[in-house]
């Protein structure tokens, strides 16, 4: 049964006397820490004094939680109920990483375990080539990328884009008779997936592979279709309409990095996400860190105004983790209709972008610091290095703390009048002209994430952070975060346009510029 706090009917936000009183107290808060709030959470430490802050706020905001039926709500999410309205069905990535399982999960774990085992024992398959996109890529690349530095005696590649120059470079020198082709797509029908997996297996035809569909596997939630492909039905890793394809790293779509960085990784991973989902479960709203994260970002994309979220991610082995975040708040929160059919009354999901530090220092800091708009940023980092240089870590670590305290305190007028003076002793008028270019408005807001070291287990926790801070947003702002119907717009028109080109279907109606290039590029 879906709980009430979901069902068509919910009261539009700005309606809530619980919401108004949200928006008042978050314009009372001072954004310069004068409020210390770390939260421990499944071995990370989320700080968020530097967000909208006061006992007004956490009033106000435990108010609004209570009204939108946030307990209800989470407890269905972990239930298995159909908390994706929209597509009547469960959103139950949750189950994927629990210590016990139902006998479905269990089962595919085991498939997993077992052909990786074999596969090592054998010392078969020295190349994987794995083609799949959006949330069948993102989360892959990212484990391979923080875990696969040392000790990989496969390689990968990783094949997404439809453009042909991405399945030409993913299958560029390898040995066709050593390759595994690895096609993850939920539904076994997705176009770019299921075109770059036909010219792979051109590929291992035109080298003469004796049987190449035996190096081919599948990870779906439609195994006869994958059948009808052609792939062994042993080599067919199913997984649930239930997993989105965002959330779906947690299933045997990480069989590609379970062959390449370890088994281990994809355990431990789920072992630290499910204790974020304990601590979720269990942690009052003060301090519970999605929890916090959550209003924070409400605070301030639909009351401060601010239109985008910045990631600055303190290790270079977390490149991933941007375009991962990116897909999993973008897809989930960029919605302007509430479950009622209504349209959302406020800002809702902020564009979210950023780089690993400090490259992004020396890239659009400069707008964090002193553009008109400005963002706020979640700063990632940990605390321990995993290489032999302590003197690097400490400045990336200066580094980090250095740039959030720079958006938080700013630099007065008189601060940056004063500096002038050194720089024009004799100039009272350059001075004063200088210290307005030099001058930082501050107040900007941010979370700081600490990981103790970068470990499957503090990956699988700060992913799972992320899930559960996403699913209070969209809970508040009245939104479904488990379907993406813009998406499948897009890919409507691709397939028809396609048709018109292939004579399959008539000409419809396009706007002109489209029409002329359909015309022009056919």
């Amino acid at each position: 049964m879906t709980p009430p706090s979901l069902l068509p009917g919910l009261p539009e936000l700005t309606t809530l006397p619980e919401w108004q009183a949200f928006v008042r107290a978050t314009g009372h808060t001072h954004r310069h820490a004068q409020i210390l709030r770390i939260l421990p959470a499944a071995g990370l430490h989320v700080d968020v004094s530097a967000q909208p802050l006061s006992p007004a706020l956490d009033q106000a905001a435990s108010d609004l939680l209570a009204v939108r039926g946030f307990e209800r709500a989470r407890e269905a999410l972990f239930a298995g109920q159909a908390v994706n309205v929209t597509e009547q069905r469960a959103a139950w990535h949750t189950m994927l990483r629990a210590p016990a399982p139902i006998a479905e999960v269990v089962q595919a774990r085991q498939h997993l375990l077992d052909f990786v085992h074999r596969a090592d024992t054998e010392r078969r398959w020295r190349n994987i080539v794995h083609i799949g996109i959006g949330g069948s890529d993102w989360g892959v690349r990212l484990a391979v990328a923080a875990f696969g530095n040392t000790g990989v005696w496969r390689q990968i590649r990783f094949v997404s884009n439809i453009d042909g120059h991405a399945i030409a470079g993913g299958l560029a020198g390898l040995d066709p008779h050593q390759t595994l082709i690895v096609v993850a797509s939920k539904s076994f029908a997705t176009a770019e997936t299921l075109e770059n997996a036909r010219r792979a297996l051109e590929w291992m035809r035109a080298a003469d592979v004796p049987h190449p569909e035996q190096q081919l596997v599948a990870i779906t939630a439609q195994p006869q279709r994958a059948q009808d492909f052609g792939v062994p039905s042993a080599h067919i890793f199913p997984f649930w309409e239930w997993v989105g394809g965002r959330f779906s790293l947690w299933s045997s779509v990480s069989l590609s990095a379970a062959l390449t960085v370890g088994t281990d990784v994809i355990s431990g991973m789920q072992a630290g996400a499910a204790a974020m989902d304990q601590h979720f479960l269990q942690a009052p709203p003060v301090s519970n860190a999605p929890v916090q994260m959550a209003l924070a970002g409400i605070a301030n994309r639909s009351v401060l105004g601010y239109g985008s979220l910045n990631l600055a991610v303190y290790d270079s082995r977390l490149f991933y983790l941007v375009p991962y975040l990116q897909q999993l708040e973008m897809e989930s929160l960029g919605k302007s209709v509430d479950i009622a059919g209504q349209t959302v009354q406020v800002a809702t999901g902020p564009a979210v972008w950023g780089m690993p530090g400090t490259d992004a220092q020396h890239t659009f800091f400069q707008w964090l610091h002193q553009g008109s708009d400005g963002a706020p940023t979640d700063f990632i980092v940990c605390q321990q290095a995993d290489h032999r240089w302590p003197g690097h870590h400490r400045q990336l670590l200066a580094h980090c703390l250095a740039q959030r305290e720079a958006l938080l305190r700013g630099k007065s007028y008189e601060d940056a009048l004063a500096e002038a003076h050194a720089l024009a002793p004799d100039d009272p008028q350059r001075q004063a002209w200088l210290a307005r270019h030099k001058t930082h408005t501050g107040g900007r807001p941010s979370s700081l994430i600490v990981l103790p070291r970068l470990s499957p287990y503090t990956l699988g926790a700060l992913l799972a952070l992320y899930e559960h801070k996403i699913f209070v947003q969209a809970l508040i702002w009245g939104i479904n975060p488990f379907d993406q119907w813009g998406v499948e717009f897009g890919k409507n028109l691709a397939s028809r346009i396609l048709q018109e080109w292939a004579g399959s279907a008539p000409p419809s109606e396009h706007d002109a510029s489209t029409r002329h290039w359909i015309d022009s590029l056919s």
